[in-house]
């Protein structure tokens, strides 16, 4: 009997959330970058930017009149997306927190890190974001 194979399709597209309660991720993030921006930035083609969004490398809001697709500026580097932001992400998510959510908790300010957990990130501080992170689950 031949075992038949079903192939795995990726989803075409990433899922984006809607913003909601705007005026909170606008006062937490100061710069956002469009896909087009982070393709420059990092010098990738807009596809490779694409499937970090769907692989969740990098999350992203959709804001604006026209919807558009944004991720924090402070999520990207010139290599690519931000290292340890994916298994963070990955933790908030166990968490029950959704992307704004996630979003907006990694731009608060935490005064025992001191900064906020994305600034901790950039300075190679995961393991006190993650611990962090994952005591919101309790």
């Amino acid at each position: 009997m031949r075992r038949q194979t079903v192939p795995v399709v990726a989803p075409l597209r990433a899922e984006i959330a809607r913003e909601k309660g705007s005026e909170e991720l606008d006062a937490l993030v100061p710069e956002w970058l469009t896909v087009p921006d982070i393709a420059e930035l990092t010098g990738q083609d807009q596809r490779v930017v694409r499937r970090w969004l769907q692989e969740r490398e990098l999350v992203a809001v959709r804001r604006g009149e026209r919807s558009v697709a944004m991720v924090p500026a402070g999520f990207v580097t010139a290599e690519g997306p931000l290292n340890h932001l994916k298994g963070t992400l990955s933790v908030l998510g166990d968490s029950g927190y959704t992307d704004v959510e996630a979003l907006a908790w990694l731009h608060t300010p935490d005064d025992t890190l001191p900064g906020t957990p994305i600034e901790a990130l950039r300075a190679n501080r995961k393991t006190e974001v993650r611990r962090r992170a994952q005591a919101l689950s309790f």
